[in-house]
């Protein structure tokens, strides 16, 4: 297989679209109890797990763990809607986010759980999050950086 190229060198202000949203989310999320930097580490790698993207994956999980997140959970991810490790508002979290990567429609009882859930500002700011994510994956999988040298600060 051929080298990619260096996508974070070669467009740094493109890049940095993704990094100042990465950003944001770090400052909301820290500030809410109901959609917070777990539900949102949770969210980022099952959607990873749907878009096949080690890379990704191998990041997300590292950075849960860090942050004392229980293995079982990030094991269990996979299986989420049969596991009762899982709050309310994380499994109304990762079934957005499934939803929104699968890119099917959202009908009423969706939006309006995920809003009830979350309210105004968060649903928003998870959508993009689950938006972000996704970006993150396809641009991980089309330049494939070596999987396993992601090292958590």
């Amino acid at each position: 297989m051929s080298k990619r190229i260096n996508y974070i060198h070669i467009a740094p202000q493109a890049m940095e679209i993704l990094y100042t949203q990465e950003a944001y989310f770090h400052e909301q999320f820290r500030q809410s109890d109901t959609l917070n930097m777990t539900t949102w580490e949770l969210v980022k790698l099952r959607v990873s797990q749907i878009n096949q993207c080690a890379f990704c994956i191998d990041m997300h999980s590292k950075d849960a763990l860090k942050m004392g997140e229980q293995p079982e959970r990030i094991w269990g991810l996979s299986a989420w809607k049969d596991m009762p490790l899982y709050s309310e508002a994380e499994r109304v979290a990762l079934a957005w986010a499934e939803l929104l990567t699968a890119g099917l429609p959202v009908d009423d009882d969706a939006y309006q759980l995920t809003l009830n859930t979350f309210g105004d500002k968060a649903m928003v700011n998870l959508t993009v999050a689950v938006n972000a994510i996704n970006s993150w994956n396809r641009m991980v999988k089309v330049f494939q950086p070596q999987v396993g040298l992601y090292q958590p600060n």
